[in-house]
């Protein structure tokens, strides 16, 4: 059965390809309709910015927004200071509270850029949750809130039962966080009336822990949504580049850098990101989606024209097509590459070949560096590099070098003057 919903949030939900599940779509559809819905995601404070693989969920606020309604971005300053065991194969290092407080003043940038924090009714709000978790007293925690908890349903989550079956240690400090988790909940809907918890499909578990709990302390009817845990086609997870994580601050990531990672969408991704990370029509998606040959790479452009610009503006949207054009067309080398200034201490009486495509990002490893050589995917100033063992000296490094992995990457080398 086609489900025919009331709201436009949700349609546009359903229409663009952001609802995985949801707790109740039908009450969740009347509260939306009935009334302005706060809503919130939240994220931990464990670098300086979001990356791509946040994106999808930010652009679910930003819709919630532009549908009337208030998204809450809840800042883990309290959860962070615990860990998240959701998946990991590892425990997570835990953090200061300072390093958690600049982490959070990052991310707010980012945030800023796709929502607008106000007081109006459907103004954002930031929470951070330090706010109430500093201050609980852990006997009448216990006491108010661990006895709804039964631990035999905390070891089915798959989460946990992950790390369990491959004998791997699960710390008592993170078995507790799903119940902070659960905690935000209760306090986001008590304090602010927040109604809807949204995030990835593997936090299912974490926002029916935050339902059921709410329900037996307050007595009060909230929702949970989830979005899909996004794959590129060819099976890789969402967000990671050769690079590795690709961040959303402009100072950790440049603006051209950004934009490259769009415009190399696999073609068979091109109408689905553009309905997930675009506000073009859901028409004009599909109609681009379905290009072949060379008109999908015009797509894959607007893809990342439209996406930069949403994150860093229109001028640095158009500034990084200018160089891409300029890098891909006319094999010249454009202002905006990524650039990797060397001191001639550095250089000293030469360095490899190899870890400078390391250090420029366009390998994570040596081994790497030298398998994309030998596979002749390295290319220096446009010519072939063929050779693993060469060494670049100051005198090389006159002018800046280009080097290339592949068609698509390249990076600058310069000697500091």
């Amino acid at each position: 059965m086609t489900y025919h919903p009331k709201s436009d949030f949700i349609a546009t939900m359903i229409e663009r390809g952001f609802l995985a599940d949801c707790t109740d779509l039908q009450g969740l559809d009347d509260a939306l309709v009935s009334g302005v819905v706060p809503a919130y995601i939240g994220y931990d404070a464990t670098a300086a910015s979001l990356h791509v693989g946040h994106l999808l969920n930010v652009m679910m606020l930003r819709w919630l927004q532009k549908t009337g309604h208030r998204p809450i971005t809840l800042m883990g300053g309290g959860t962070t200071k615990v860990g998240d065991p959701s998946f990991r194969s590892e425990e997570r290092p835990l953090l200061g509270p300072e390093q958690i407080d600049a982490n959070i003043a990052g991310m707010k940038q980012v945030f800023a850029r796709y929502l607008s924090y106000s007081d109006a009714p459907n103004g954002a709000l930031m929470l951070n949750n330090a706010e109430w978790l500093d201050e609980l007293n852990y006997l009448d925690f216990l006491r108010d809130i661990g006895r709804h908890f039964s631990v035999n349903r905390m070891l089915s989550f798959e989460s946990v039962k992950s790390r369990l079956d491959r004998e791997q240690s699960l710390s008592f400090l993170e078995f507790n966080y799903m119940i902070l988790q659960a905690y935000d909940f209760l306090e986001l809907n008590r304090r602010y009336g927040c109604l809807l918890q949204m995030g990835g499909s593997d936090q299912w578990g974490n926002i029916v822990n935050g339902i059921d709990l709410t329900r037996r302390v307050l007595d009060t009817e909230i929702f949970g949504l989830t979005s899909p845990l996004l794959t590129t086609s060819d099976g890789r997870k969402m967000g990671k580049s050769q690079g590795g994580a690709v961040w959303l601050n402009g100072e950790m990531l440049s603006p051209y850098e950004f934009w490259q990672f769009w415009r190399n969408t696999t073609d068979a991704d091109v109408g689905r990101f553009l309905k997930l990370y675009t506000e073009l029509p859901v028409d004009e998606c599909d109609r681009l989606g379905a290009l072949a040959g060379s008109e999908i790479n015009e797509a894959k452009i607007l893809l990342a024209n439209q996406v930069t610009e949403l994150l860093h503006g229109q001028e640095a949207a158009e500034a990084a097509e200018a160089t891409a054009r300029a890098v891909f067309e006319k094999g010249g080398i454009g202002d905006d590459l990524p650039t990797l200034t060397l001191t001639p201490d550095e250089v000293g009486d030469g360095i490899s070949i190899v870890q400078l495509i390391v250090r420029s990002g366009l390998a994570r490893s040596g081994k790497e560096a030298k398998r994309l050589i030998a596979d002749n995917g390295a290319r220096i100033d446009d010519a072939p590099l063929t050779d693993s063992g060469l060494m670049i000296d100051a005198a090389a490094l006159a002018a800046p070098i280009k080097l290339s992995a592949g068609r698509k990457r390249h990076a600058l080398i310069t000697l500091a003057g």
